[in-house]
């Protein structure tokens, strides 16, 4: 063992060093020292990283949909569904980061590699924006519109946005699961920081992206795009020094070889078997060599449920044949070890929590397209200062940081309280959390729409932009915003969190992209349903529920009708998240077993 025999070499040196016990290794491939490696020294810079990158991220963002409708001249809509195809894009790519990493490259690598990406892109988007698409200069504000654009010109804008979709997006689930693999869940003080950890990392990339919205918004809303690109890929490339900066400190795991090819064999072999019956006991199945067991740290027990993939792990008596050779030469595609099997199980449970999820991120979306397009039809000046409409999403930011603290420091502590009481310590679970943030998200909706009633109330139908008394002052958007905070406080943090914690341990970067992945779908399915409801509502005398001039629409209707799929999508998710089973675990730390029994 790897980790005992370097601890008998320091201390023949006189000085006694532990070695963390969930198998992380350092740079070097040497099994990580507690004391000189990971916990929050590396957390931090970790999530100093966050804070940059997603600054930049926003920077971009945030005012995609002015920067479209001004500065590229498209509609309302059009401008809509870009970005949430965009953002999509965004989120689909963290897909191809979570594969590469917990496949070939490993987490560090992976998070490096895709920040040059990244870095290369919001360049690109600078330059291009400085050189080509601001003409005539000055423009693209609220008053100037931008001229004509070659093909070309709007060529090198979609690669740059997409250059930076796919290096952050395939950074961003690396990143969340590389900053909890600083901390040792088999240590009980490191596993709760650990827990902490997901918490601070949401609450960092909000407060990177309240730089975004208010200072860089600001600046991007009179027209000053190329600057606002500027700094945001100054930002990305602090951080990317930020996070190499930290390179010695950090503790590793490796890569696991491709999922896809052992979640194949596990469905080839159960296929190939279809008329074996499968053992009562569960000693009886194949069990693998530790030796050759592709899933790292700790196995995975035999559960119950889908038990036709459980004939993958009969040994057959064709099979036994084989007996006295070497177990190492079965033929994966005819025969694999129960903990893989339980690998392609997990995945197949989480897979419709995921599902409940993709709703809720299409309410969370309405954030970056309409709810701008909505605040950039009230009353937006006080004197004579003009209240940029991105900028309101600050008060989604103030909403995240006070929910989080009162979670975590109230109402946390109460529920546990109160279930002691009945004998159970732990707090509000992952799967409640995500049910509340679900909740929270209706009201957000069902806020939405009550306030377009009134702007549609008090606005005129002669102008797209009023800014008179008669007009709705902006800050009524302010409740929709903040429950839209609160509902991802409940969602997206409890998401982090259950994917992690549920993933099979070769695939935790893959359980963060689920939730990035949601994100994505929901973009997509944000832009269908927006597609369908004008086609559907739009008449030869009624332009539709979302036209280009706002007042002369119901995007109220729009709201209500999401706050109808997310009830719908609740009842769904309430199902779900009673029919799942979590996963079940036997440690095997550093070439011995234990069982999984410490307390937090």
């Amino acid at each position: 063992m790897a980790c005992l025999e370097l601890s008998k070499e320091v201390k023949l040196k006189g000085e006694e060093k532990e070695c963390t016990k969930d198998g992380s290794i350092d740079l070097n491939g040497k099994p990580a020292i507690r004391e000189t490696s990971g916990k929050w020294v590396a957390g931090i810079m970790i999530l100093l990283n966050q804070a940059l990158a997603t600054l930049a991220f926003f920077g971009v963002g945030v005012n995609l949909v002015l920067f479209l409708t001004r500065v590229l001249k498209e509609n309302n809509a059009d401008a809509a569904n870009s970005v949430s195809k965009w953002t999509g894009t965004v989120y689909i790519c963290s897909l191809v980061g979570a594969f590469v990493s917990d496949s070939y490259w490993g987490r560090f690598k992976t998070c490096a590699i895709f920040q040059v990406i990244y870095v290369t892109g919001l360049s690109l988007l600078a330059l291009a924006s400085q050189l080509y698409l601001l003409k005539p200069k000055g423009c693209g504000n609220r008053t100037t519109l931008c001229g004509e654009h070659s093909t070309m010109e709007i060529g090198l804008f979609y690669i740059s946005v997409y250059m930076i979709a796919l290096g952050y997006g395939g950074y961003q689930p690396n990143i969340a699961t590389f900053g909890a693999d600083q901390f040792d869940e088999q240590h009980p003080g490191e596993c709760s920081s650990k827990v902490s950890f997901f918490s601070y990392f949401y609450l960092f990339m909000n407060l990177g992206s309240l730089f975004s919205n208010t200072i860089l918004d600001y600046f991007e809303d009179e027209g000053m795009w190329a600057l606002g690109f500027w700094a945001s890929a100054a930002s990305a490339f602090a951080a990317l020094m930020l996070f190499l900066g930290g390179t010695a400190r950090y503790r590793h795991f490796k890569s696991n070889g491709n999922p896809l090819a052992r979640f194949a064999q596990v469905l080839v072999a159960a296929t190939k078997k279809g008329k074996v019956e499968t053992p009562e006991n569960e000693d009886d199945f194949y069990q693998g060599e530790d030796d050759d067991d592709t899933t790292s740290g700790r196995k995975m027990l035999h559960t119950h449920g889908f038990k036709f993939l459980d004939r993958a792990a009969v040994v057959t008596s064709r099979e036994l044949i084989i007996d006295n050779q070497k177990q190492s030469d079965h033929n994966p595609w005819c025969l694999c070890p129960i903990s893989q099997v339980e690998e392609v199980k997990c995945i197949l449970r989480l897979l419709p929590i995921w599902l409940c999820t993709i709703i809720y991120s299409v309410v969370f979306t309405q954030m970056a397209s309409l709810f701008v397009e909505q605040g950039d039809a009230m009353k937006t000046t006080i004197g004579n200062f003009r209240i940029p409409a991105a900028s309101m999403s600050t008060f989604d930011i103030l909403s995240v940081a006070g929910v989080i603290f009162l979670n975590r420091r109230v109402l946390n502590p109460l529920v546990r309280r109160f279930k002691k009481c009945k004998g159970d310590d732990a707090g509000l679970t992952e799967l409640q959390r995500m049910g509340i943030g679900l909740v929270i998200a209706v009201l957000a909706m069902l806020s939405a729409g009550i306030v377009e009633c009134y702007r549609l109330k008090y606005a005129s139908n002669d102008c797209k932009h009023c800014e008179g008394s008669s007009s709705l002052n902006i800050f009524w958007q302010i409740p929709q915003y903040a429950f839209i905070g609160a509902s991802e406080v409940f969602m997206y943090v409890a998401q982090l969190e259950f994917f992690n914690a549920q993933a099979p341990d070769g695939l935790k970067s893959f359980g963060s992209a689920l939730c990035m992945t949601s994100i994505s779908l929901g973009n997509y399915v944000s832009s269908f349903l927006v597609s369908i409801v004008i086609k559907v509502s739009a008449t030869d005398n009624m332009p539709g529920w979302i036209p280009g001039n706002l007042n002369k629409g119901h995007l109220d209707r729009f709201y209500f009708l999401l706050a109808g799929l997310t009830l719908i999508d609740l009842a769904a998710y309430i199902a779900c998240a009673k029919w799942y089973k979590n996963i079940k675990h036997s440690e095997k730390i550093q070439g011995h077993e234990e069982e999984d029994n410490f307390e937090v």
